[in-house]
């Protein structure tokens, strides 16, 4: 870094500052700072000590500083303050608890490190470091451990125990294996033991939960910073309940017997937890009941750590407010009974922090030079650093003032976020005899006169005018702020298996016998073999039998309501009326399809060139990094435009996920080619936000966006239809009034329809007519589902996003009991930080008196309700007020779910949480959260409604609310069906509805690839086996019901040896050494495999015979069945029926000598194979 670094010793001030801390106690004050410049000098005066600490006045400044920082030093950590306000959520996100976590690795590791955090963080009491490093586990290959105290020493770090790990903070044990997901990881553990011993300790894949590579040791980092064993737990839980009996008698005496039983319910709900449950999650609010000595996060500093202020007075009125609000909160929620005194001694004053900084070697930088009592201050310099201007662009004025700092001997550094731009830009700059050059080596010195070029970005650039140095950022030379986000690993693989999440009274599809319901799995003896069965239950109680290795001819029933569907009768012939008559209306489906397909191959489309310097550099001004997926579908759009083929393509992806920019960059590429271009959407609302982002986009290119909707008047409405006919317009968006008839184009080239779905049957066919011989990109949210994606391939191009944008702040999700305090905090800790708030209430007869009751409890708010019972005008006169900030807390049913993206809008309180499907929930959720600043999202429910249900049960059921365990999964299956709705249009809804989401996919798919002439047309045959052998998962090697019918449903699908392989290798690597009866059931499914490909249907074995019967249809050669029969020396024959079948004789001593059943089986099989 000594480009960076040189510079400054050249500073008389800098110097006489480095000597003085060397010595100093109490705030050395520098003023005359400016915002990223701090960051420079930070670093430049911390270079020497082992560990920095940076305290700033807020989380969003911390994360500039963070950001800025991370140029000169990638060791640099965030340590956010914790959520004191709503400790008291069942659930709660992970994430700033990893953010902490990581940070207290990095101390105890006595890594050389640099800690961003606020003065409220530093409020907090917490454990001494020691108490915390003594928890720390580590683990060996090769070392023992004690197997039986290890789940007690997980619980007590605060993991959790689950019988699969889907999420950080959670581990499962199954027979030798633990596998674990420590905060601190990228990727959980799996940790095998061979007796006590470490066998092996690997890394293995959340999704597949397959194994990715071997690890020499691992260290497990408790997942919570609360650490109580069972003797703490009691002495605690004494202090509480006699503190909670002195409080319940206080308030009786006072007559205030609601609060008295709320804090005889408070007591009794901590101890269930604490005691009963031995929870160890959530218990930040309890800390003064366990430990008497706390400390402080600057304890967690060594004693010769410098630590740096940004703002020394901004900060002391931060910790103040914060000081302020806690106990005022506190002290509403103590009179109401829902904490108890101890509860409110969480923080440190700030006055008490302060003193405890006074103590240490402390830097203030400040802008103005204004000291406060409250700080020591042991010394105080002022510094000249100006800002630099902005060239918004203009490189003739850049280019002069670089000439002018030539003359007068300025060292330069100019920073550009991607390599090539950094090159190019010094390229260019050599050109007006400037002696620019590009390099990656920070360490080069600048020569007086020289201009550096290099990677990296700040917020802005700074000027020390004293000893000549200049710093400018992108932003300072072309007028934004490029972020940049790290890519997360993508999801692998589908994001459903439908069999995961069968439970026990789910209604199910049998292929041959329609619809049931689904008991449970039964194992079943039969001529002392034993294996297992699931039992389906059918109309009029009959029951049926399915082994599990044929689960493959069962699927979920998916529909896209939530009424019953109605049951089928074992034997009846009313499924296969039915099946006859979807499998018909699948038929013309493709068939239409097919068509559609073979017109669009036939025509020829505009032909566009190929990326132009503008395009390039229109892309680059993208505000964020895009997502591999986006990377993909524009490079396929492009593609499309650029082939004489006329595109059609489908964008599909969740909600803020990146489909506009997509469009818009495909509007920009066909405005460069002076075609016209359409935006076509369903709502006014939606129409006035794209234009916003369009113009946006567009303001530095000579493009027109003009908008035709509504909010326009009659006059603006006929000069824009004018300006469009001379084609002087190039883009224009609009609702479907873009579709009458007065609308006329110049030269129209491409057409972007959005939320397809959501446009009437007129208007769609207005749409077609249009769509006749120009290109046209659609874009939807409903996510169209894997299978269906999969037979419409090459009938429609697709893209699917499904990679989030990382980066998006992750939204903390609590989960809590309704509590007006709490939603009162939460709405006026959002308005204090100049947000808006979402309330969801999905009662429209008493969304009236809800959004009274809001207006009672934030009296300061201008509250307003919305629902989509209302007049049409009514309803977007509202959402205009709230988009344009002019209402705080809109009360709305789930009408916001669908489209809407309003970035100031970080606070969503959704009523009756419980009530709502997981789909809805995670949709609503997606609302906010859209922009750099922490969002929320409170999802409340109602405590007295769930008391009937045991606790445990209640804590699973909220699980799936948040955002942890498979609740995703399910909410994508969800919005798949109602996606492949929309796709299909009603009439096949119906018939989707009747044979369930699954195998109507199935059939979809086979007749479109039966029209295209990539499938013959096929007889179907099913192929059963029955050998007298245990053949089945023991509940010894699997115990969790899901987990083992997930691994049936898997081991049915085997159909290859390389499957059979990789099936039994998973097994190994998650569950073990498998057990023989597993090792059958696995070679059963190969051979099952191996038969049906021998067009055998049936192999069964009963008492000495074993009987293989051919499919009726199968070519033979009579030769080689005489050769066979000979070859097995008559113990084999062939009898001809009307299904023949070989019988071959294999007589038995007793029911168990059986050994080499399977062996001899795959040897007929084969030897089968050979006579079609």
């Amino acid at each position: 870094m000594r480009a960076f670094t040189a510079p400054l010793e050249n500073l008389e001030e800098y110097e006489q500052i480095r000597e003085r801390l060397k010595k100093n106690q109490g705030v050395l004050q520098v003023s005359g700072c400016i915002e990223s410049q701090k960051s420079h000098f930070m670093y430049c005066l911390g270079e020497k000590y082992h560990q920095r600490l940076i305290i700033t006045y807020s989380d969003l400044r911390a994360r500039e500083i963070y950001e800025n920082y991370r140029f000169f030093d990638r060791k640099v950590l965030l340590y956010p303050a914790r959520d004191l306000m709503f400790y008291s959520a069942d659930i709660q996100s992970h994430q700033i608890g990893m953010q902490r976590m990581a940070v207290l690795r990095a101390l105890m590791e006595e890594e050389n490190v640099t800690v961003v955090t606020t003065l409220p963080a530093c409020m907090e009491k917490i454990l001494p470091l020691d108490y915390i490093r003594e928890r720390v586990l580590e683990f060996r290959n090769d070392s023992s451990i004690d197997f039986a105290e290890l789940s007690a020493q997980l619980v007590e770090m605060g993991y959790e125990k689950m019988p699969q790990v889907e999420s950080v903070g959670q581990f499962a044990i199954r027979g030798g294996i633990v596998d674990l997901y420590p905060l601190t990881e990228e990727n959980p553990v799996r940790i095998e033991l061979w007796g006590d011993e470490i066998d092996s300790i690997r890394s293995f894949d959340i999704l597949s939960q397959r194994s990715i590579e071997n690890l020499e040791s691992i260290r497990i980092y408790p997942a919570n910073e609360v650490l109580v064993s069972e003797a703490q737990a009691a002495s605690a839980m004494k202090k509480i309940e006699t503190e909670g009996k002195k409080q319940e008698a206080f308030f009786r005496d006072a007559m205030h017997t609601e609060e008295a039983f709320q804090v005889k319910t408070l007591t009794g709900e901590i101890r269930e937890k604490l005691i009963d449950r031995k929870e160890r999650t959530g218990l930040d609010n309890l800390v003064p009941y366990f430990y008497k000595n706390t400390v402080s996060f600057i304890d967690y500093m060594s004693g010769d750590a410098l630590v740096c202020l940004d703002e020394p007075n901004r900060i002391s009125q931060e910790g103040t407010s914060v000081e302020n609000e806690f106990s005022q909160s506190m002290e509403n929620r103590l009179n109401k009974g829902y904490v108890l005194p101890g509860q409110t001694r969480l923080l440190y004053g700030c006055m008490e922090t302060i003193g405890s900084l006074n103590r240490r070697n402390c830097l203030g930088l400040c802008i103005m030079d204004v000291p406060r009592d409250e700080w020591s201050i042991s010394g105080t310099y002022s510094m000249t650093v100006r800002s630099v201007n902005s060239y918004h662009n203009s490189f003739e004025q850049l280019v002069k003032d670089l000439q002018k700092w030539k003359k007068s001997g300025y060292r330069v550094a100019l920073l550009s976020p991607s390599r090539t731009r950094a090159m190019r830009l010094a390229q260019d700059l050599q050109e007006y005899a400037l002696n620019s050059f590009y390099t990656a080596d920070r360490d080069r010195e600048i020569l007086p006169g020289e201009i550096l070029v290099t990677e990296g970005n700040l917020h802005h650039g700074y000027e020390y005018p004293l000893i000549r140095f200049a710093v400018l950022t992108e932003s300072d030379m072309f007028g934004r702020e490029k972020k940049k986000r790290k890519k997360h690993h993508t999801y692998e693989g589908q994001k459903i298996q439908s069999f995961t999440d069968l439970k026990v009274g789910d209604f199910v599809v049998h292929e041959s016998h329609g619809l049931g319901i689904y008991r449970g799995i039964e194992k079943i003896e039969v001529d002392k073999v034993t294996k297992d069965y699931m039992k389906i239950e059918y109309s009029g109680g009959s029951n049926l039998y399915v082994l599990a290795t044929q689960s493959d001819v069962i699927q979920k029933y998916a529909g896209a309501d939530a009424k019953p569907p109605k049951l089928n009768k074992l034997g009846g012939q009313e499924w296969n009326k039915t099946k006859t008559r979807v499998h018909k209306a699948v038929q013309i489906v493709a068939q239409d399809l097919v068509k559609l397909y073979a017109a669009r191959q036939e025509k020829q489309g505009f032909v566009y060139g190929p990326d132009t310097v503008w395009q390039r550099e229109f892309e680059e001004m993208f505000r964020f990094e895009e997502t591999d997926d986006q990377l993909q579908a524009i490079a396929d759009t492009k593609k499309d435009m650029e082939s004489t083929k006329i595109m059609d393509r489908l964008i599909c992806g969740d909600v803020g996920f990146g489909k506009t920019e997509i469009a818009i960059r495909a509007a920009f590429k066909a405005v460069q080619e002076d075609k016209q271009v359409v935006y076509l959407v369903p709502t006014t609302i939606l129409a006035q936000q794209h234009y916003n982002t369009f113009v946006q986009r567009m303001k530095d290119f000579p493009v027109r966006v003009d908008l035709l909707c509504r909010f326009r008047t009659a006059a603006e409405q006929k000069k824009t239809l004018a300006d469009l006919k001379k084609g002087t317009v190039d883009i224009l968006i609009g609702t479907h009034r873009v579709l009458s008839k007065d609308v006329v184009f110049k030269d129209l080239g491409l057409l972007i329809v959005d939320e397809e779905q959501r446009f009437g049957v007129t208007h769609k066919e207005k749409i077609k007519q249009m769509k006749n011989n120009i290109d046209v990109l659609t874009l939807t949210a409903t996510p169209i589902p894997r299978t269906l994606h999969m037979s419409l391939i090459g009938i429609r191009d697709m893209s699917v996003l499904e990679e989030a944008p990382n980066e998006r702040q992750e939204i903390q999700t609590y989960v809590m009991e309704y509590n007006e305090e709490m939603i009162r905090e939460a709405i006026s800790r959002e308005l204090n930080r100049g947000g808006q708030v979402y309330y969801v209430y999905n009662r429209v007869n008493t969304i009236v008196e809800m959004s009274n009751t809001i207006a009672k409890l934030v009296p300061e708010a201008n509250v307003a309700f919305a629902h989509g019972q209302m007049k049409e005008r009514e309803l977007e006169r509202i959402m205009y007020d709230f988009i344009n900030g002019d209402i705080d807390v809109l009360v709305s049913t789930t009408i916001i779910e669908t489209g809407l993206d309003i970035s100031n809008v970080n606070t969503m309180i959704i009523h009756d949480a419980d009530n709502m499907g997981l789909s809805q929930l995670y949709q609503l959720r997606g609302r906010v959260g859209r922009s750099n600043r922490t969002a929320y999202a409170f999802l409340m429910y109602r405590r007295n409604k769930m008391l009937k249900e045991v606790a445990e049960k209640r804590l699973s059921a909220i699980r799936e609310f948040t955002e942890l365990g498979s609740g995703f999964k399910i909410a994508m299956r969800d919005l798949e069906i109602r996606g492949a709705g929309n796709l299909l249009g009603e009439a096949q809804h119906g018939h989707m509805e009747a044979v369930g989401y699954d195998l109507y996919c199935k059939m979809l798919n086979e007749s479109v690839r039966e029209l295209k002439g990539e499938q013959q047309i096929q007889e179907k045959y099913e192929t059963v086996m029955d050998l007298d052998i245990d053949a089945y998962i023991p509940d010894k090697y699997i115990r969790n019901e899901y987990q083992k019918l997930d691994i049936y449903k898997r081991i049915a699908m085997i159909e290859s040896r390389e499957e059979y392989d990789d099936m039994l290798e998973e097994l190994l690597d998650r569950f073990g050494e498998p057990p023989k009866a597993v090792q059958n059931l696995l070679s059963i499914a190969e051979l099952k495999a191996e038969a049906h490909r021998a067009f055998i249907t049936e192999v069964t074995q009963k008492g000495d015979f074993i009987k293989l019967v051919m499919y009726e249809k199968t070519q033979a050669d009579p030769r080689r069945i005489e050769q066979m029969i000979q070859k097995y020396q008559g113990k084999m024959k062939f009898v001809i029926e009307a299904n023949p079948y070989f019988l071959y004789t294999k007589p038995r001593k007793s029911a168990k000598d059986n050994r080499d059943v399977l062996e001899l089986t795959r040897e007929m099989i084969e030897d089968i194979g050979g006579i079609s």
